[in-house]
């Protein structure tokens, strides 16, 4: 089975010190058959990244190409877990119908506790008793349930309730990106680790050090090299550009 995980980080841009660009990363790898317990394995060998500061058109046709040289076509398993970005699954939708898509639960989970936060300001333990009840249906992947509580909240403030109803819109947009028992049933990943650990390996550690500032070209050359070297593509990468010259 082939996984693609998707993510996207900003980075500051040289002459711009306000502004922030959007890295897209992606990483493709093989999931192993499970062990005995069934828990989801990763043969961490086969993990390959590939990412640039673009647009998500162009990070489309970059992954498309990433996913299928890797085999994708052949996998007998076909599965795409990443946040609940729309510009993901519109990828997901146009370069890989027919995957099983995954919203992964703790992006998931953030969103609630930051709809905690803005329903019990400076109030911990009302923020935690609040959680306990709501993510057990968001972890059960009963997210009918979950939208239904949510939009049942009554508030006077405008801006929170601007809040509730986009909490509960993303939840009802992604409910069957959201079937966390299904997914494990299948021995499925529903975290994306991977990708996570990849924006700090290959982006964050070589790119977003103290007192960086980068072009959008330089950034996307030192992006291109780490995807190689941490894929281990380096060495044929060298050969292709010592053939070329």
């Amino acid at each position: 089975m082939v996984r693609l995980e998707l993510e996207g980080r900003a980075g500051r841009v040289e002459g711009q010190p306000a502004r922030t660009r959007e890295v897209k990363l992606g990483a493709v790898f093989t999931q192993t058959t499970p062990h005995e317990q069934g828990r989801p394995t990763r043969d961490e060998a086969s993990t390959t990244y590939t990412g640039a500061m673009e647009s998500a058109d162009e990070f489309g046709r970059r992954i498309s190409t990433e996913a299928w040289e890797r085999g994708w076509s052949r996998a007998e398993k076909k599965v795409i877990i990443a946040d609940g970005a729309e510009w993901i699954w519109n990828i997901a939708d146009q370069h890989f119908p027919g995957a099983i898509q995954i919203v992964d639960l703790y992006h998931a989970r953030q969103h609630l506790w930051e709809l905690a936060r803005a329903l019990h300001p400076q109030d911990e333990t009302r923020q935690k008793r609040w959680i306990l009840r709501e993510q057990s249906k968001l972890d059960d992947g009963k997210i009918e349930n979950l939208v239904g509580s949510l939009r049942s909240l009554q508030t006077e403030h405008p801006e929170l309730a601007a809040k509730i109803r986009s909490e509960a819109d993303y939840l009802e947009r992604n409910a069957v990106r959201m079937r966390y028992p299904e997914f494990r049933r299948q021995s499925l990943f529903v975290g994306s680790g991977v990708i996570e650990a990849g924006c700090k390996t290959v982006i964050g550690s070589r790119l977003k050090q103290s007192g960086m500032f980068w072009t959008v070209r330089g950034a996307n050359a030192i992006i291109a090299l780490r995807c190689c070297r941490l894929s281990g593509k380096f060495e044929d990468y060298c050969a292709s550009r010592s053939r070329a010259a």
